[in-house]
């Protein structure tokens, strides 16, 4: 009789061992499917193309941003992008920035042909601030211009050209455009990238400076880098002003910048932030699809035009 009492309690802890074993395995079995399905999630949306939009910032300047292209087709790519550019009442963007192109503006048509792409707007186009319209053309030109293969950006209002404008336009045409000339000669033009933080999220802004200065451009861009950013209402740069460029050259698709340690932090790194104005800088002023950066002649990085965020 013992011996039947003390089997039947081994098989009911047995039994109740199992079933609470069953029961606290049921979360974990859900949680690890749960993390599967999210993880296939976010491996097909990292696998969806983004493209640079420039949108406006409180101070009216363009900031450079992201948006995921779902389209493949170069037309059905443009056309997406022109809709996020027009403004909208339900704009997705994140605080403090906003769209270029007037609200209800029909993109009527848009035509690829051999690298160039027509866009022909409904009259609504027109109807922009006379200070922003500058912002709005170049909103639409650097934007498109940027889903690379493109050769020039021909803008038509209900199949009209546009009268204050070149016929075909690109990057030459510059963005968020300063002024600093005090005669005709020497006049040189340079786009240098600054950082710009937005409800905690920095962003890159370029900026075309025009100014009578004959030196090499990467002299300039390092210049108002280390120095003169101060005078940029809201813009930043994470440069430390002692950091001077020792030399620099231009070989074979690669740009070589050699600097003094300041170009260092604290922990004898070159941050993001500094590593990234410069290139973006770079590469918008010099026709070079790589940079090697050097600290008193010896490499510490390679950064190509695929590594930019």
């Amino acid at each position: 009789m013992l011996r039947k009492k003390a089997i039947r309690k081994i098989f009911i802890t047995t039994l109740t061992a199992f079933i609470l074993l069953v029961v606290y395995s049921i979360p974990n079995m859900i949680e690890e499917e749960k993390t599967i399905k999210t993880n296939l999630e976010v491996e097909y949306i990292s696998g969806l193309g983004t493209n640079n939009i420039y949108l406006l910032d409180q101070n009216d300047y363009l900031v450079k941003t992201n948006i995921l292209l779902d389209k493949k087709d170069k037309v059905e790519q443009i056309k997406l992008l022109l809709s996020n550019l027009i403004k909208h009442d339900n704009s997705k963007f994140p605080n403090g920035l906003r769209a270029t192109i007037p609200a209800n503006t029909k993109v009527i048509d848009v035509i690829y042909d051999e690298g160039y792409v027509t866009i022909n707007f409904s009259k609504r186009f027109l109807n922009v601030d006379s200070e922003l319209k500058d912002r709005m053309m170049e909103s639409v030109v650097y934007s498109i211009m940027d889903l690379g293969d493109i050769k020039g950006v021909i803008i038509e209002v209900e199949e009209e050209i546009l009268k204050d404008y070149n016929r075909v336009l690109d990057r030459s045409m510059g963005i968020n455009r300063k002024y600093n000339i005090k005669s005709r000669n020497k006049i040189n033009k340079v786009v240098v990238y600054y950082l710009e933080e937005i409800e905690n999220n920095k962003y890159y802004v370029p900026v075309t400076k025009y100014l009578n200065d004959d030196r090499d451009k990467i002299k300039i861009i390092v210049d108002e880098l280390t120095t003169s950013y101060i005078y940029e209402p809201n813009l930043m740069s994470f440069f430390n002003s002692n950091t001077k460029l020792l030399g620099h050259e231009e070989k074979e698709n690669i740009m070589s910048i050699n600097f003094n340690q300041a170009i260092f932090d604290r922990d004898h790194k070159v941050v993001e932030e500094v590593k990234y104005t410069l290139a973006y800088s770079i590469f918008d002023n010099y026709d070079v699809n790589q940079i090697l950066l050097q600290v008193d002649g010896k490499n510490i990085e390679t950064i190509g035009k695929k590594d930019l965020p």
